[in-house]
């Protein structure tokens, strides 16, 4: 996770309860915070790290540039975008970063989101109605 999302990983139990979860959850703290420019690596797999903050303050979105391939999490579907209605949503960052971020990597960059079907950042500039 990001640094902007603090306040939320301290906060796991509050918002277990709030959503009905009833599994024990326990607030944590990662080693170490992500930013924008690391590195993620496993295996011989390389993913830069882009904060990209609009569903939550502290979304990062992971982009192997070998591979012309991006994990985006909740910030952009296919047709969509993600929702912005909880507690530290921005919809107007979730736009700027999808459009000042992503979208610059290249029209035949894959991804691959949270919820439902992948695609590509070319179809989405073209089609998906809350970028153009």
């Amino acid at each position: 996770p990001h640094e902007a999302d603090r306040p939320l990983l301290a906060n796991l139990e509050n918002q277990a309860k709030h959503y009905g979860i009833t599994d024990p959850v326990r607030n944590c703290v990662p080693d170490r915070f992500l930013g924008e420019g690391d590195t993620v690596s496993f295996g011989q797999h390389a993913f830069e790290v882009f904060h990209c903050p609009g569903h939550a303050p502290g979304h990062v979105v992971f982009y192997n540039r070998a591979a012309k391939f991006a994990h985006v999490g909740d910030v952009l579907f296919r047709g969509s975008v993600g929702r912005t209605d909880l507690p530290g949503g921005d919809h107007a960052a979730l736009i700027a970063s999808i459009k000042d971020k992503l979208l610059p990597l290249g029209d035949d960059i894959g991804f691959i989101c949270g919820h439902g079907p992948g695609g590509r950042f070319g179809e989405e500039r073209r089609s998906n109605p809350f970028l153009i």
